[in-house]
């Protein structure tokens, strides 16, 4: 069907009205007993059932069964492109190894790069394939991708390039970040790594027209600050959008660098200094947290309860990536933001939605059901958005719609 209306919804949940702050962030924009039309896959008006019944009369229909429907999720954070596997490392972990240890040591993130350096482009595509698949099931229908685990030049080129052969591949739209940045090659020094990123590779990236965004992995033992503003500089003045990961492992100030660089997202923010949430809160730069990797990695979450009573944007990203956080269960998100972080499920669907829209630089398209918005939405299995938290992991996504076309379900 071009043109239809979508009704049949016990309780439709927008969260129109663009990034959201503080404690608008409850505002999720609820309908009961929604409804909206869709027109070659955008959106065309919003509102109850029996007004667009009214104004769209024998329009055809798509009965969603009395259940709930929410925008399609955007992932604003992935390492979904990688070559290899580290299920060692994770064993390493639970016997009390420390993360920054494993990478001090010559794991970590420079284990993935020695797998990926050696994989084709078709073999990093086709591995991330079911990745992707597993996510979609899960109602993302937007998601950021990384580069990082190349560290020359080459290997990232081909790590975007595998990431625009995903979009061709499989409906989820992707967002292509370039993280050159992520680490410190074997044997080198961290100055002089930035000084080829500078020189090299941020320039080929940015003549390749493969990468929307840059990012730098700002952390104690890995760049410094100085390191990471004069990467994000450089970066910013070939024309990328800013991404920082920004106090994970230590209060370095990557937060507040983020900010005084304009940076669209500063993601982690599990060490973030109360001086630098202020910051964020008073900015336009996303606090996009990842409790996926902090419930894997048996550290303490973000304070996300305290960005969102300052005031800040929240966003919600899985950080799926093959070493600290080997998942993307959004069900499993939901349950942690909820149950740990404190947050409402209305915060919760809009650090998912339209704030993860937001962090990617595309709530202009996505993230939300109202006028002129993609048509990217999901049909769930139950009535309300209570239930998404109560069966706590569970995935109740029934039906996921991208541009108005049935994509799973």
């Amino acid at each position: 069907m071009k043109r239809f209306l979508v009704r049949s919804i016990s309780e439709l949940v927008t969260c129109a009205g663009g990034k959201k702050r503080g404690r608008a962030m409850g505002d999720a924009g609820v309908i009961p007993d929604g409804a909206f039309v869709v027109d070659g896959g955008i959106v065309r008006a919003v509102g109850t059932r029996r007004e667009l019944e009214a104004k769209y009369p024998g329009l055809p229909a798509l009965d969603c069964g009395g259940c709930l429907v929410t925008p399609g999720y955007v992932d604003s954070h992935t390492h979904l492109v990688f070559g290899g596997e580290r299920s060692s490392e994770f064993v390493r972990r639970l016997r009390g190894e420390p993360y920054m240890a494993i990478m001090a040591a010559g794991g970590g993130i420079a284990a993935t790069v020695a797998a990926t350096r050696a994989a084709t482009e078709q073999e990093l595509a086709e591995a991330a394939l079911p990745h992707l698949r597993r996510m979609l099931a899960m109602g993302v229908t937007t998601c950021e991708v990384k580069s990082g685990y190349g560290l020359d030049t080459e290997t990232e080129l081909r790590q975007l390039r595998a990431v625009a052969r995903l979009n061709g591949m499989q409906p989820v739209e992707l967002i292509p970040t370039f993280l050159g940045a992520h680490a410190v090659p074997a044997g080198e020094d961290a100055d002089r790594y930035i000084d080829y990123c500078i020189a090299e590779s941020l320039p080929a990236a940015a003549e390749s027209g493969l990468a929307a965004f840059a990012d730098i992995f700002c952390e104690k033992g890995v760049f410094s600050l100085a390191q990471s503003e004069r990467y994000l500089r450089r970066a910013a003045e070939l024309g990328f959008r800013l991404k920082v990961h920004a106090d994970e492992m230590s209060p370095l100030g990557g937060a507040g660098l983020a900010v005084r660089m304009g940076a669209v997202s500063a993601d982690h923010l599990l060490q973030v200094k109360e001086e630098e949430v202020a910051a964020l809160a008073a900015s336009e730069t996303v606090a996009a947290v990842l409790p996926l990797t902090a419930f894997c990695l048996a550290e303490r979450y973000a304070p996300a309860r305290r960005l969102i009573d300052a005031g800040a944007a929240l966003a919600v990203g899985s950080d799926f990536n093959p070493g600290s956080c080997c998942t993307c269960e959004i069900p499993l998100s939901i349950a942690l933001c909820c149950i740990h972080m404190h947050m409402s499920i209305e915060e919760t669907l809009t650090a998912l939605t339209v704030n993860g829209a937001a962090a990617c630089g595309c709530e202009d398209r996505v993230g939300s059901i109202e006028a002129g918005k993609q048509a990217d939405f999901l049909v769930y299995s139950c009535p309300r958005k209570e239930f998404l938290p109560y069966r706590t992991g569970a995935n109740l996504v029934r039906s996921v719609y991208k541009k108005g076309e049935l994509v799973y379900g």
